[in-house]
């Protein structure tokens, strides 16, 4: 299944030192009244939470920093109960250039600052509805 929808606007923001990352982007979105889109940032975290899904829950793993954010994409979509729901992956290097990634989790504080760029799609409706067998909120595009 494919949607399609056109670029609405395009939304740049700079995180501050300690929010967490997550929940910042979600209050970013939900400020701006973006309900469809994509996200990618960049910067740095104090230290992160990844997930990891396997057979049926998220495994978490946490890494000391401070994390450089080499890439971090995503998207924006809503729920069954209107609520906005952030699904974003992540890459993080080390003092060694060393790259860690997955599922961005809450409990990762931003380091120093973290840029983030929201584009929001018009005519475009995504929701996230619970799937019984994998327990995940996935993206329907019915």
């Amino acid at each position: 299944m494919i949607k399609e929808g056109k670029v609405k606007r395009i939304i740049v923001s700079r995180l501050l030192e300690g929010e967490d990352f997550l929940e910042a982007i979600k209050e970013k979105a939900e400020k701006a009244g973006v309900k469809a889109g994509a996200i990618i940032a960049i910067g740095s975290l104090q230290n992160v939470t990844l997930g990891y899904y396997k057979e049926g829950e998220y495994k978490y793993i946490k890494l000391d920093g401070p994390l450089e954010i080499a890439s971090c994409t995503g998207n924006i979509a809503i729920d069954e109960k209107g609520d906005t729901v952030i699904h974003a992956h992540i890459v993080v290097t080390d003092e060694e250039c060393r790259a860690f990634g997955g599922h961005l989790m809450k409990g990762s504080p931003v380091g120093a600052t973290a840029e983030l760029v929201i584009i929001e799609g018009v005519d475009l409706s995504l929701k996230r509805v619970l799937d019984e067998k994998t327990k995940l909120k996935l993206l329907s595009l019915a």
